[in-house]
């Protein structure tokens, strides 16, 4: 495994689709190498089942174009940031090597999104420690963008909004191929799950003056070498 350029962090299979699933297919235009790892399997829910996942998170992937996906292999609905994730999470990230991580926002009401954001920030840290027992070379991930997650109903300050008008339609066939997730078992009248996904894409790109926008947020200064892609 070369290095990857975009690492997504997950709680859980959706996650990336429904919050950087544009922004996914933006960096795979642009040439560069994208993961996503998800931290568990997303199951048990009320429609679904841990194969069902794996053949919605499969389908979702190849629309992706990923150049890497895994999962941590951590317990849906019990995620914590505790030392042994930390320890697995940290050897992941020598592994793979990524540039940037993108990770939950650390403020929701899923206490698994709550918790990866947590995890992400200490893993990304202890990935970079030598004199220790990881696996691999010591690893620091430049930087970390935040993204937004479904559970509360907050307008964020944002950082920056990513144009991804030309990658909406892809984004909503890779948000839809989770059929136990987002279609099954819900309202079919208007405004259905994928109708708010789109239109909150719709409203992000609408701050930005493009058709379709999603939002990322950074702890750290993000540096220019130019203004020539602000839109």
């Amino acid at each position: 495994m070369t290095s990857l350029d975009y690492l997504v962090i997950a709680a859980h299979p959706d996650d990336a689709e429904l919050s950087v699933g544009g922004t996914i297919l933006l960096l795979k235009s642009q040439g560069a190498t994208v993961g996503v790892l998800d931290l568990t399997d997303g199951e048990p829910t009320p429609h679904g089942s841990a194969e069902t996942r794996r053949a919605e998170t499969d389908a979702a992937t190849k629309i992706l174009g990923l150049d890497y996906r895994g999962n941590l292999g951590l317990v849906n609905r019990f995620v914590t940031a505790d030392l042994p994730a930390r320890h697995r999470l940290a050897g992941v990230l020598r592994h793979l090597r990524p540039r940037f991580l993108f990770a939950p926002y650390w403020e929701d009401a899923h206490p698994d999104h709550v918790a990866a954001s947590a995890l992400v920030d200490a893993a990304r840290f202890w990935a970079k420690l030598t004199k220790s027992d990881l696996p691999g070379e010591p690893h620091y991930p430049q930087r970390i963008f935040y993204y937004f997650s479904m559970h509360l109903r907050l307008h964020h300050r944002t950082s920056l909004v990513l144009d991804i008008s030309p990658f909406i339609e892809d984004k909503m066939r890779a948000v839809a191929c989770y059929r136990s997730q987002f279609i099954e078992g819900r309202p079919t009248t208007f405004p259905t799950l994928l109708d708010e996904i789109r239109d909150r894409a719709r409203y992000w790109g609408w701050t930005i003056g493009s058709a379709f926008g999603e939002p990322l947020l950074v702890r750290e200064e993000v540096g220019l070498r130019g203004l020539r892609d602000l839109v």
